[in-house]
């Protein structure tokens, strides 16, 4: 990372902090939420929904804690995909000479990971998730599809001294389950439209660009091309402290009949559902419109103002 990089990332950071936007916790990547910023990520959420709307169908809300089946996430694939990011949740279930090891091992500020015990949970990578096993046993995919509005908490280890780049965050998805390729594919190609009409329209330098995941190890990179190859993988991005490196604010993603296929989504006629969605970061969105028009919201241009305080 370039000094200049890291000095505007430093910048903006303590600019948030300063104005109790984010409230540090003195961990890289992890932060409270202000009661301004919240109010802003509250109202961006609700433009979403409002854009939503345009789906035409009136998709089905389930929300979720930021927790999940470890055995989920190990059916998901994701270990084998992003195990650099996982976070899985381990508990003390020891003897009382076990918890006074562990004692001392806190008290002399020294690791002790070994005194704890892997839990039937993990922390969830993306909202969308567990969407798909409940999708899934309700049997065979009603015609037309399904449409499923989720939002939650997600985690993923990537400490950084970024404001826009958080451990937890949160994010709004809408996941289309759909009988085939075209439809998936016009789910994902559709929202690409409207999102960058909603960023744009709240005054951010929004762009579309291909992108891939932050696949693992040399078959990773594999993973990476492919995705790129086949254009699975579309985030919208702005500029927040880089120009040449935006950050993404929102990603439109076609999943094939990966999760179809894992998860058992089947038609009535017996073929596998292929799966497209489409997620906001709600605080990198806010955090963008923070960096883009100042830190006095009440200074912030009349239009802007008027799409996200709108009645």
């Amino acid at each position: 990372m370039s000094d200049d990089l890291l000095n505007a990332q430093n910048d903006l950071a303590r600019a948030l902090v300063e104005a109790r936007l984010l409230l540090p916790s003195g961990v890289p990547g992890l932060f409270g939420r202000g009661t301004v910023l919240e109010d802003v990520i509250e109202r961006i959420d609700a433009l979403v929904v409002r854009t939503a709307e345009g789906d035409g169908a009136r998709a089905e809300r389930w929300r979720f804690p930021p927790i999940l089946p470890r055995a989920l996430l190990e059916k998901s694939e994701y270990l084998s995909a992003m195990p650099q990011l996982a976070g899985s949740v381990h508990a003390f279930d020891g003897t009382v000479q076990d918890h006074q090891k562990l004692l001392a091992r806190v008290h002399g500020g020294e690791d002790y990971g070994d005194l704890q015990k892997q839990t039937d949970v993990a922390l969830v990578p993306a909202a969308c998730y567990p969407v798909y096993p409940i999708v899934a046993s309700d049997g065979p995919l009603r015609e037309g599809g399904r449409l499923v509005d989720v939002f939650s908490y997600c985690f993923r280890h990537e400490p950084s001294p970024d404001p826009a780049r958080l451990q937890s965050f949160r994010m709004h998805e809408y996941v289309r389950i759909a009988p085939d390729a075209d439809d998936a594919r016009a789910f994902r190609d559709g929202w690409i439209d409207r999102g960058l009409l909603l960023l744009r329209g709240l005054g951010l330098a929004a762009e579309r660009a291909p992108a891939n995941d932050p696949f693992f190890g040399r078959a990773g990179k594999l993973l990476a091309v492919n995705q790129r190859d086949q254009e699975l993988k579309f985030e919208l991005v702005c500029p927040i402290t880089s120009a040449e490196k935006p950050t993404a604010l929102a990603s439109a993603n076609y999943h094939q009949d990966h999760f179809g296929s894992l998860f058992g989504i089947k038609n009535a006629d017996g073929t596998t559902a292929h799966t497209a969605c489409v997620g906001f970061g709600v605080e990198r969105v806010a955090i963008a419109l923070f960096k883009t028009h100042g830190i006095d919201v009440a200074a912030w241009p009349v239009d802007v103002r008027a799409r996200l305080w709108a009645p």
